[in-house]
């Protein structure tokens, strides 16, 4: 199975995050299959790849909780929600 997860960057002290589809056996520094965004907790600054993280929800990718309420913020779970009531 396929999750959205934050992998820690950056420095000490200095948190940077990425949004990553990584397989759920792996580790949180591990591998990832794409990096589907960028979350800045310090500045508060968030980029997401749209695309990618409908494709992977689509295929029914979970997101942990922290993830999830940054793509809320982001507006891609809505987006998600549409694209599903549209092809049902």
């Amino acid at each position: 199975m396929v999750k959205l997860r934050l992998k820690r960057c950056g420095k000490k002290q200095r948190a940077v995050y990425r949004i990553v589809a990584i397989d759920v056996r792996s580790r949180r520094e591990g591998r990832d299959l794409r990096k589907v965004g960028f979350y800045d907790p310090i500045k508060n600054q968030t980029y997401l790849n749209v695309p990618a993280i409908l494709y992977f929800l689509e295929k029914g990718a979970q997101p942990t909780e922290t993830v999830y309420d940054i793509l809320n913020r982001g507006g891609v779970l809505k987006e998600f929600r549409l694209n599903q009531t549209k092809f049902n």
